[in-house]
């Protein structure tokens, strides 16, 4: 147990609440435990009567299969009893996945205490739950009631829906439970209100996209506008795999006056008073928002940091070629993993401009990272030699192309395998879509930071982290986009301009527009019909690249699930 600080004095009358916005790694469970443990031990000490953590805190979001194992849910159960037990006197909520037996699986009061005999029947009636701790004693449960099973959510795989509403009284103050989904459902916190709650606790793992923050805090102004529930929303902050949880806990008065905002990215703490029906915050709890490139920036940045770190590797390797995209991935690398951790590898060959070279070296003295040149030449060279008598004379086309990149994927992962750094890819959502990418060349490593950034926020993304500091030399921003693999090649030599290329990609891959309404934008019709063709028929391609960071409403991977073969063509 955790030795207890002694508690500041607490005013009588007044109801002090802290809420928590904190890393919880999916699977980590004895160490998100301690960590519970820990932040309720600091709120005592500052005389907090609730603390509130996240959704799942105790297992991390999301857990996906690993709730199907039943050692998991043992160890979930066990950890959960040691939290119990350990806790200050305080009132603690955090969340949990909860087993249910057959007859607790319509009545969401009770909390089994299963044996492991039936954990492998029972891992198919869990909730997603939410407990309340008083004094040694589990007094509350609640279990979420709107499952999400859209987007990058599967809950109903995994969870069943709860059907009751729950609320505790602390200090005479009627307090309502909710968990995440439930609160963008006008019933679910109607109900609350009709059970007597003043005060709604929501707890929350909702990943970061492009203007979320503004989709959350409409939906809480319309639950609080129908209700007259004041809101104290609570959220996760961090990477996992795809997604990224940017915090920015809320509170929201019964006006649905925006009273606090946590700042984004940032593990945080916030103490909340409620007296009288009333509710208190510090003046200066509403930081300026960040501009969505600011965001999107920052989201990248703690993807790429906290992927790395989770995962083991010692740092990142990258394809540094001279262009916009491994300039742009070397410049959040760096900004997430510190430049000794990152190591930048020029690889030119026969169709690399002397300026590229010249680009790529700057950058990286700039950014103080350590740069090597490996020639591909004599690679390439002894590959076409090798396949002379296989291709028989064939002209040349793409077949060479490729091949370029494959030699660079080759020598990235060997130096990835021999120093413990991971690849980087540095491939962008616009070529992702269309597959103006190379399958085990410029495709090849274990994370791609710029997989939902399409090429104009590519740009967008480079400016904006210029005006920090001036990182990617500006003939890199200025240049057409190329390939460099054949002769006064550039981009738009395949592709549309990418100002339309993206547009269309928006409208088909992310809205799911059809044809004519695309074209209705102006766009010529043969031009969408050539994008689209190209966005399905490399499905194959994605299925096998690198996971990456979600910042758009629908990205490429657990969010986007296109059968690879398929006889639809949308005409």
């Amino acid at each position: 147990m955790i030795k207890q600080n002694k508690p500041a004095t607490r005013q009588t009358g007044t109801l002090k609440i802290i809420m928590v916005q904190a890393r919880f790694q999916v699977g980590d469970i004895r160490a998100n435990a301690d960590r519970i443990i820990q932040l309720a031990e600091q709120a005592y000490a500052q005389a907090a009567d609730l603390v509130v953590f996240p959704e799942l805190a105790l297992v991390g979001y999301p857990p996906e299969d690993l709730l199907h194992r039943p050692g998991f849910i043992s160890q979930c159960q066990h950890e959960c009893q040691r939290i119990v037990a350990a806790l200050p006197p305080l009132d603690v909520v955090f969340g949990l996945p909860v087993v249910a037996n057959n007859d607790q699986a319509s009545d969401g009061n009770q909390m089994n205490k299963c044996d492991d005999t039936n954990l492998l029947y029972n891992t198919a009636l869990l909730y997603n739950a939410a407990i309340w701790v008083r004094h040694g004693k589990i007094i509350a449960h609640y279990y979420k009631q709107s499952l999400p099973n859209y987007s990058v959510f599967d809950e109903k795989r995994y969870f069943i829906a709860g059907s009751k509403t729950v609320t505790v009284s602390l200090k005479s103050v009627c307090i309502g439970l909710s968990i995440c989904e439930d609160v963008w459902q006008p019933r679910v916190v109607a109900d609350s209100a009709e059970t007597g709650a003043e005060l709604l606790l929501v707890l929350n793992a909702s990943p970061y996209h492009i203007k979320k923050f503004t989709q959350r805090l409409t939906v809480l102004q319309q639950r609080i506008k129908e209700t007259g529930l004041a809101i104290i929303y609570t959220n996760m902050v961090g990477g996992q795999d795809e997604l990224v949880f940017d915090g920015q806990s809320l509170v929201v008065n019964h006006r649905a006056e925006l009273l606090a905002c946590l700042p984004a990215f940032q593990p945080a703490q916030l103490s909340v008073l409620y007296e009288a029906g009333n509710i208190y915050v510090e003046a200066d709890s509403v930081p300026s928002q960040l501009s969505d490139e600011a965001m999107m920036y920052t989201a990248l940045v703690m993807g790429v940091g906290d992927f790395v770190h989770q995962n083991g590797f010692k740092g990142v390797v990258i394809g540094l070629s001279g262009g916009v995209d491994s300039a742009l991935t070397l410049a959040i690398a760096v900004d997430a993993l510190g430049a000794e951790n990152v190591h930048a590898v020029m690889m030119p060959s026969r169709y690399t401009a002397d300026i590229s070279q010249l680009d790529a070296k700057q950058q990286a003295d700039t950014l103080g990272v350590s740069f090597d040149v490996v020639e591909i030449e004599p690679i390439f060279k002894t590959f076409l030699s090798s396949l002379t008598s296989v291709f028989d004379g064939a002209p040349e086309d793409v077949t060479e192309e490729n091949l370029q990149a494959r030699c660079r994927g080759v020598l990235l992962m060997a130096i990835s395998n021999k120093t413990g750094r991971m690849v980087l890819t540095t491939g962008n959502k616009s070529e992702m879509a269309v597959g103006y990418a190379t399958l085990y060349g410029d495709m090849c490593g274990g994370f791609a930071p710029l997989k939902d950034v399409s090429k104009t926020r590519v740009y967008a993304l480079c400016h904006y982290r210029n005006k920090i500091a001036p990182v990617i030399p500006q003939r890199v921003l200025t240049r057409p986009p190329s390939a460099e693999l054949r002769a006064d090649q550039v981009d738009q030599d395949s592709l549309p301009d990418y100002a339309v290329l993206d547009k269309i990609l928006e409208l088909s891959v992310e809205q799911d527009w059809p044809v004519e309404a695309i074209v209705k934008q102006g766009i010529d019709h043969d031009t969408v019909i050539k994008v689209i063709n190209l966005v399905q028929r490399n499905e194959y391609k994605r299925r096998q690249s690198a996971p990456g960071i979600r910042i758009t409403p629908r990205a490429f991977g657990r969010d986007r699930r296109y059968p690879i073969s398929s006889g639809y063509r949308r005409r």
